[in-house]
């Protein structure tokens, strides 16, 4: 089991107050939560919402504004963002960074320093479809197919916290469904605090320990996954931005004296 916990045994990330935006415009305003070993926090939020800015401010691609952010016990520097890489935080990012012509094989190659035979034996265990794949040219592979290998890349380098950008992408439900469960038992199994940044609310909270919504660059609601599940009306209140919204109904929600800010996510670099 790989050590999973920052060196004083706090959570593996900390976003603190955190604003962050372009040419001097904010567009996430005093964002903070944290991300601990093997859980699985959904960010969630309509297009436009913050979330993927939320992610570059937090891993130091876009330089922040106001706020602190700490990752695996150390602050982020925003000039040296390649760092978190080698420290284990990971991002796949939202347009999978592959590249058509070169094979599965050929990819897995390039995601590693040193070719682990052992440690890519367990990723493909993960992604028993890439199995018969791995002589295949990636521009030939399904979206599905292309999802699994951006996500299998990034677990070639034992991340210790690892943030999924809009994993659902112009990918079926039906694709999505199958793909969430290994990304729980991912978590479970390797101690790893993942983060999926969606747009699909029931599919990421099914298999997420906790959840965060944004909309227009703030946190309008969080609490445990089955509890926002379980107040759906209010949860789709926040989502969309409803006028009328309170998230008092919600355990542990922002609006009732709960984390208020403090629920969960992670941060991480591009995993290339």
């Amino acid at each position: 089991m790989p050590d999973t916990t920052a060196p004083d045994g706090g959570p593996l990330l900390v976003v603190d107050g955190l604003t962050a935006g372009y040419n001097g415009v904010p567009a996430i305003r005093d964002l903070s939560f944290t991300v601990g070993a093997g859980e699985v926090v959904s960010v969630l939020g309509p297009n436009g919402a913050g979330k993927t800015t939320s992610l570059l401010a937090i891993v130091g691609l876009v330089p922040p504004m106001a706020g602190s952010v700490t990752a695996l016990g150390r602050p982020v520097n925003v000039r040296r963002p390649h760092e978190l890489a080698r420290r284990g935080v990971l991002l796949v990012p939202d347009d999978r960074g592959i590249f058509p012509g070169l094979t599965v094989r050929d990819h897995f190659r390039l995601a590693q320093r040193r070719q682990d035979p052992a440690r890519e034996a367990a990723v493909l265990d993960r992604f028993p479809a890439l199995k018969g794949l791995l002589g295949r040219r990636v521009g030939l592979c399904s979206g599905g197919e292309q999802q699994m290998l951006t996500i299998a890349k990034a677990l070639l380098g034992r991340p210790r916290v690892l943030m999924i950008d809009e994993m659902s992408l112009g990918l079926a439900p039906k694709i999505v469904q199958e793909m969430l469960p290994s990304i729980r038992a991912l978590a479970r199994e390797e101690g790893i605090g993942v983060v999926l940044v969606e747009q699909h609310i029931e599919l990421a909270l099914s298999v997420s320990d906790r959840g965060v919504i944004l909309n227009h660059g703030r946190v309008v609601l969080e609490g445990a996954a089955r509890d926002l599940l379980a107040h759906r009306d209010q949860v789709e209140a926040a989502y969309f931005g409803a006028d009328e919204f309170a998230g008092s109904d919600v355990p542990g929600g922002a609006a009732d004296g709960g984390a208020g800010g403090s629920g969960a996510t992670s941060a991480a670099v591009v995993a290339s």
